[in-house]
């Protein structure tokens, strides 16, 4: 049911990054027929214009070659041969640079649109093709079908456009009758050189209309629809209750981290009721106390029980826990502005501690400790 719910959901989204990425792995690029006929035939029209002198001069050579026979040649069949290959040879030196061109030209007529692509699995063969119903479905598509009929409007463009020219030329053909050689393939050079050039020019202005047509097409046809939008932005965060499961373990992990350092404190500071804040000070390695545990509520209760446990003392400074719990993270020092607080808790624990050596007096536990204006989250705010 749900399926049949996604599927029935339009595609109204632009297609991703990732889906666009996806799509060209597979060997999905937008590709141009037209530009790739009008690279080639420009190509041609290029190789032809930069070339037309030497090619022409070669091939005149060749068939000067061809032509002539000595009487050696004409008693020994096997020189026949031999001069073939040498003819053959020549020419395809002579239209070696045409046939480069165009090879150029093959070559980066994918790359102007969709890039270098490589796609191994293209390669592959699909037998699921190979199903006549399939094929004739393919055939009879109507994204064939438009194709077909772009191909069939580019043809008669061309064919207009050659009918055109040949037609208001008529006389210049028909003058190349009375031209000696060499005058009459410099002039049909020269309207053949015209020729290609409309013809370019009509493939140019088709390719100009199906290159943003194809782009266009492309991004249509990976559109998505919202269903596989927000299930690729789960699959690219990560899954909501997994994320959630990880964060709270990594809470858990943490938690306990922090319990474990409460028995090394030096003392517990508390509320007494809602805040308990552990300190640690190590002179030789800080240059102020740290907070190595903190609580509210149920954790501040159990941060002192394990306090209760290990015999760290507690001492009852709500101002002070409060300040500590609102300003400072566990593993951060204390800020210089409650260096006398906090330093008033640590005589009265020093003091204690040699009072349990019977090094001293009891000390007497400090009751009011005060804390710079600012820090304790539960001072009341000045009123104009």
């Amino acid at each position: 049911m749900a399926e049949s719910e996604h599927s029935s959901q339009e595609r109204t989204l632009e297609p991703s990054a990732r889906r666009l990425e996806e799509a060209r792995r597979e060997g999905q690029v937008p590709r141009s027929r037209h530009l790739a006929h009008l690279l080639l035939l420009g190509g041609a029209a290029l190789a032809l214009l930069l070339l037309a002198d030497p090619l022409l001069a070669d091939l005149r050579e060749m068939l000067v070659r061809g032509l002539a026979f000595d009487a050696a040649t004409v008693r020994d069949p096997a020189r026949m041969s031999a001069r073939l290959g040498e003819l053959v040879v020549h020419g395809l030196l002579a239209v070696a640079p045409v046939l480069l061109i165009l090879l150029a030209a093959a070559f980066a007529a994918p790359l102007v649109v969709g890039g270098w692509l490589f796609a191994p699995q293209l390669a592959t063969p699909r037998f699921d093709r190979l199903s006549p119903l399939q094929g004739f479905g393919r055939m009879l598509s109507l994204s064939a079908l438009v194709e077909l009929g772009k191909v069939l409007l580019v043809c008669v463009l061309l064919a207009a456009v050659g009918f055109g020219y040949i037609s208001t030329h008529v006389e210049d053909f028909a003058a190349l009758s009375q031209m000696n050689l060499a005058v009459g393939l410099a002039h049909f050079g020269s309207l053949a050189g015209v020729a290609f050039l409309l013809l370019v020019a009509t493939l140019g202005a088709a390719a100009a209309i199906d290159v943003p047509f194809q782009i266009f097409k492309h991004r249509r046809d990976l559109r998505m629809t919202p269903e596989q939008a927000k299930r690729e932005q789960k699959e690219s965060e990560g899954d909501p209750h997994l994320k959630a499961r990880i964060r709270s373990a990594q809470r858990d992990m943490a938690r306990k981290r922090m319990m474990a350092a409460v028995p090394k404190a030096d003392v517990v500071v508390t509320n007494p009721t809602h805040f308990a804040v552990a300190l640690k000070y190590m002179e030789a390695r800080h240059r102020a106390p740290l907070v190595v545990a903190k609580g509210a509520d149920a954790v501040a209760e159990k941060i002192k029980e394990l306090a209760r446990e290990s015999g760290v003392p507690q001492v009852e400074a709500p101002p002070l826990a409060r300040a500590l719990y609102k300003h400072v993270e566990i593993g951060g020092a204390i800020p210089a502005t409650l260096y006398t607080a906090v330093a008033q808790v640590l005589a009265y624990v020093f003091q204690l501690q040699r009072f349990a050596r019977g090094a001293g007096p009891r000390p007497t536990e400090p009751r009011e400790i005060e804390v710079p204006k600012g820090m304790d989250p539960l001072e009341p705010r000045a009123t104009a």
